[in-house]
């Protein structure tokens, strides 16, 4: 079933519902049913380099046809090896279902791309309408009886079949994702989940269309430059950009990001206007009208623990938690709330700091949460004598890009990269790099596609067009998305540093994809448990800081001179600085989800801001100064993508890469035996080996938070 399935069997119960056979016949679609599917471009595989997409012959008409025709011929070959005669083997069973769903893993992954980063009407049409569909289609796979009857067959025997490593992992994979997906239960309760996951596959595409909606409709508009002092020439281009795209002239536009803060906050000098930027922000999916998210959070929350109880467990994050590597909500929450009195502690020595900024003003007032980019990036200047300001304008984009963050993967990997003009892609923004081994072999296709867009989601991902499969031959095609500031027309894209630290972390992730070296796609790449699969991008961040490659690309765009030695050493010292708050708003999330997704069934139907409310203040991160990174209405990790009950992945990864890097600084550092060792142990396994043994096997020893806590500030650096 190729990766589309495992795709599938990653987001389950939470989002980007499908399958590959329908059990029940009547609920897949029929090749003869769809119209002009021979002169579909998805058809057949893509002629160009790779496999890539031939985004200059796709249209969004084409995108219903294919799916549905890919399910139709998944249909047909899962039915052969549902119903052969002959005993099952792993060869005629698991091996062959890898082998199959390729017409519709190629389509759903160009069409879940776009529908996130290029969507328009009719694409959120043909997502709403295939939503209950996939579901479906997804669930007919899982609770076929004769083909899990084969799977569980091989699964009783795995020891006595001569596997290899991946092969026996994989069929253990396979067993636990088809029990984990209902395979067990009764007739009457399977007939139950399979309705529970349809309505939920419409409400998460719901609630990413509202969101998406809710976001363009939050940004401000503002009608006198006068207002935005503080701004920089190169923020007050993209406002009048954002404006003129909007048809707004001679306004400026000040879109909204994803999370709670909003980067023109840490600028804006008129504190009315940061006030209302930041309730808008707030108030997305919160105010009634038809992009309200309440109700869509409320039913959510209500269908999944009615599905983790159908499964046997008493709550969704128990179900959720049960195949990552913490293995219990407890777990996850331990590590979480150890840090919240640090975290918060810390969080309320930066506030009495800006206070006291504050108070030796004309006019005292106390700090609220739309001052607080603002007085802390002043207690910044005061503390480190650094000014945001003065450091953009070393960290142009571009020079971020090649000197920076292909540059330390040429160090780490030896991989080098070539940008692509003949390859189409989906946008004008899009650029494509062909990535190279150290030996000079052509192996991967990466996407980068890097600017705000009304039509793209918020926040920042990673993930593929084309995976790596030795089985089936492919090499992987991947891409990164994120939302940077466009600036207008002749001027540079300059970043913030939490810019360029979301550069090098989503190239971790594409890392894991194009290094990948699996024979079966279910196990490729980013294949792996939630809790892991941040690891090697969060370990990826490190070297934005490592001396010889940030001296490499943190550059004037203008004179073309190298940072000034005393300005590094201050963006070093100030690394620390505003964890208080970085930490408290990500665990007030973190926790946030946590509690959502504990509920017991019959406390499930809540009242959104008022849970909300109470859940933050029963884990001790209601600081009003500091709200959750994301409010449950604007919370798409968990409502619309793969996160539920999962966003504590980011901290617990953390342990991880932080760990990992520690190990690197006591082995001589950035070498390239040493990244031949993190790839050749890590990057390039993909999901073959228990998480949890693969850390082992490459730090030596379970990992150790102490490296987590030092590099947040939170715990002093061992002497």
């Amino acid at each position: 079933m190729c990766r589309y399935l495992a795709l599938l069997v990653a987001t389950s119960l939470t989002s980007n519902p499908g399958a590959l056979l329908a059990q029940d016949k009547a609920a897949a679609p029929a090749t003869a049913a769809v119209p002009n599917v021979q002169n579909n471009p998805f058809m057949t595989a893509s002629a160009l380099p790779y496999q890539a997409p031939p985004f200059d012959h796709i249209k969004d008409s084409d995108y219903a046809p294919a799916i549905a025709a890919g399910m139709a011929q998944n249909l047909a070959e899962i039915a052969t090896i549902a119903e052969q005669p002959a005993a099952p083997t792993f060869a005629n069973t698991i091996e062959a279902m890898e082998r199959g769903g390729v017409l519709l893993t190629r389509v759903s992954k160009v069409f879940s791309a776009l529908a996130q980063s290029n969507t328009n009407d009719e694409i959120q049409q043909v997502q709403s309408d295939m939503a209950p569909k996939l579901a479906a289609h997804r669930d007919a796979i899982y609770l076929n009886a004769k083909l899990f009857g084969r799977v569980k067959a091989i699964f009783d025997q795995r020891d006595r079949l001569g596997l290899d490593q991946e092969q026996h992992f994989l069929v253990e994979r396979y067993y636990r994702d088809f029990v984990r997906a209902g395979a067990q239960l009764s007739a009457a309760d399977q007939t139950q989940l399979r309705a529970l996951n349809q309505e939920e596959s419409t409400l998460t595409t719901d609630f990413q269309k509202n969101l998406l909606a809710a976001t363009k409709a939050a940004a401000v508009t503002v009608d006198a430059e006068a207002q935005l002092a503080g701004l920089s020439a190169g923020d007050l281009g993209a406002a009048a950009e954002a404006a003129k795209q909007r048809q707004l002239e001679g306004k400026w536009v000040l879109a909204m990001q994803n999370t709670t803060q909003q980067p023109v906050l840490s600028t804006l000098e008129n504190r009315a206007l940061r006030q209302r930027v930041l309730a808008a922000s707030l108030a997305r999916g919160d105010h009634g009208g038809t992009d309200d998210t309440r109700p869509l959070v409320r039913r959510l929350a209500e269908l999944r623990v009615q599905k983790a109880r159908l499964l046997g467990f008493p709550d969704y994050a128990s179900y959720v938690l049960d195949d990552q590597m913490a293995k219990t909500p407890a777990a996850a929450l331990k590590l979480m709330t150890d840090m919240v009195p640090a975290a918060t502690a810390k969080a309320r020595g930066e506030v009495a700091k800006m206070q006291a900024v504050i108070d030796q003003g004309p006019q005292p007032f106390p700090l609220a949460a739309w001052d607080w980019s603002f007085y802390a990036e002043k207690v910044r200047k005061a503390e480190y004598d650094l000014d945001e300001a003065e450091v953009k304008p070393y960290f142009a984009l571009e020079r971020v890009l090649q000197d920076g963050v292909l540059f330390a993967a040429h160090e780490l990997y030896g991989l080098s990269f070539k940008e692509r003009k003949d390859i189409p892609v989906y946008h004008p923004d899009v650029r494509v790099f062909e990535v190279f081994d150290a030996d000079g072999k052509a192996m991967a296709l990466w996407y980068c596609d890097y600017y705000k867009r009304d039509n793209k989601s918020g926040g920042a991902w990673m993930d593929g067009f084309v995976d790596q499969c030795g089985l089936l031959g492919t090499r992987p095609v991947v891409f990164n998305v994120c939302n940077f500031s466009k600036p207008a027309p002749g001027q540079q894209a300059l970043l913030s540093f939490d810019d360029v630290t979301t550069m090098f972390h989503e190239f971790g992730h594409a890392l894991h994809g194009m290094l990948s070296d699996v024979r079966y796609p279910t196990l490729a790449g980013t294949s792996v448990p939630r809790d892991f699969v941040e690891f090697p991008s969060q370990f990826n961040e490190h070297w934005a800081t490592e001396p010889q490659v940030f001296a490499h690309y943190a550059v004037h765009w203008q004179t073309g001179q190298p940072m000034p030695a005393a300005l590094v050493e201050k963006l070093k010292k100030s690394k620390t600085f505003n964890q208080g708050y970085a930490t408290t708003e990500y665990l007030a999330a973190a926790l946030l989800d946590m509690a959502w997704h504990s509920l017991p069934a019959d406390q499930a139907q809540q009242d959104v801001d008022q849970f909300e409310a109470a859940a933050l203040a029963r884990f001790h991160v209601d600081l009003k100064e500091v709200p959750p990174r994301y409010r449950s209405t604007y919370f798409a990790h968990i409502w619309s993508n793969a996160y539920a009950a999962g966003y504590y992945a980011y901290l617990w990864s953390e342990v991880l890469d932080d760990d990992a890097y520690e190990w690197f600084k006591e082995n001589g550092g950035m070498t390239r035996k040493n990244g031949q060792r993190f790839r050749d142990m890590i990057l390039s396994r993909g999901g073959t080996a228990d998480a949890a043994a693969m850390y082992r096997a490459f730090r030596g020893r379970d990992p150790s938070v102490e490296p987590l806590l030092v590099q947040r500030g939170l715990a002093p650096a061992s002497k």
